[in-house]
């Protein structure tokens, strides 16, 4: 059997994780899945998962450097 990860080796971080990351409730993440907004996400079976490079490169897209304008890539 495989030695658990510690959290901060982990690639994916879970919904409740990616919630207190963000500072939103759960259920504003199922909601942007019902509607095809915020970062891909892997689903197996019932268990939604975010991997930490789409988050974190979700993140960056995200980055303004203004109100009118976004920061460069």
């Amino acid at each position: 059997m495989a030695a658990p990860v510690a959290p901060h080796e982990r690639r994916v971080l879970s919904e409740n994780e990616l919630a207190q990351r963000w500072g939103v409730s759960p259920k504003t993440l199922q909601r942007w899945r019902s509607e095809g907004r915020g970062p891909h996400y892997l689903k197996l079976s019932k268990r939604v998962t975010y991997p930490l490079e789409v988050v974190t490169e979700y993140e960056h897209s995200a980055l303004h450097v203004s109100t009118s304008e976004r920061a460069a890539k």
